[in-house]
């Protein structure tokens, strides 16, 4: 059986060594605790970008040119901690192989092997969290693996900024960095936040994105959709910002949970994440 490759993309723009992107699958779906589906995300994801047009309008680049090559999925995970272990492993190993790693998950707890490879191996990082919860819990339900603590760990070891928070837990507070986070209320209606976060960040950064960081009238394929978050252009506007200002080490896309015949929030994820790569690489 011949291997997929991104967008359907020519075997030479997907071959292993020449591709400079690499795209890791983390269909991990064990501590969601509402809407379930993350681990179908990846799928959906691909089928999208074979129904995608590769020529980006707005960098006037082919950034596929660039190569994109498809790591081998994860086994199936049992536990979250075996999850984690895997992922920060696996991490560490590609993270010496000089190429731009991106990962799609599966639930945010995917994330926390992932950011803690790269903080580990980028001194002084800036960990950028898109996102509408805090996500800022030591442990949840009994590990400290759970899609409620994603970025606590990060908010320990690495510079971390969070962006268009509008839902967490009271004994979240304890764990956020007021002056770090900026709320979905405070940023509706101004940009001011924009340049604000580029000021507080250092010159490496990792981005990790949850997709319910959109407002769930263009994204409501995610385990818990929020009201009042980001559109679609403000988001790109945003990150195009970040690509340009700072050196984007790499970035995960998480919480896509496909809507059986709906097939929109899956393409919104395919051109956000040849966007991403546009931005990178133009």
């Amino acid at each position: 059986m011949e291997k997929r490759t991104f967008g359907g993309i020519e075997p030479q723009f997907a071959e292993k060594d020449a591709a400079k992107v690499w795209l890791q699958s983390i269909p991990f779906d064990g501590t969601s605790t509402w809407g379930k589906g993350a681990d179908k995300g990846f799928e959906a994801f691909l089928d999208a970008t074979e129904n995608m047009e590769l020529y980006d309008i707005e960098t006037d680049s082919e950034v596929y040119q660039q190569g994109i090559y498809l790591l081998d999925d994860f086994p199936k995970f049992k536990t979250a901690e075996e999850m984690f272990e895997a992922v920060y492993e696996t991490t560490q190993k590609l993270l010496g192989e000089n190429k731009f790693l991106t990962f799609m998950g599966g639930e945010h707890s995917v994330s926390i092997g992932i950011i803690k490879a790269f903080y580990e191996h980028f001194e002084n990082l800036t960990v950028l969290q898109i996102d509408a919860h805090a996500d800022q819990r030591s442990e949840y339900h009994g590990t400290p693996y759970n899609h409620a603590c994603a970025v606590y760990d990060a908010g320990q070891n690495a510079n971390l900024i969070q962006v268009g928070i509008r839902s967490m837990d009271i004994a979240e507070k304890e764990n956020m960095n007021y002056d770090k986070t900026f709320f979905a209320h405070e940023m509706h209606g101004n940009t001011d936040w924009m340049q604000q976060s580029l000021d507080l960040m250092t010159d490496n950064v990792y981005i990790t994105f949850d997709l319910d960081a959109f407002d769930p009238s263009i994204m409501p394929a995610t385990g818990t959709p929020e009201p009042g978050g980001l559109d679609w252009y403000t988001t790109l506007n945003y990150l195009k910002e970040v690509f340009k200002n700072k050196n984007v080490v790499g970035f995960d896309i998480v919480e896509l949970a496909p809507i059986q015949g709906f097939k929109a929030p899956q393409f919104l994820v395919a051109k956000l994440f040849y966007k991403m790569l546009s931005y990178k690489f133009s």
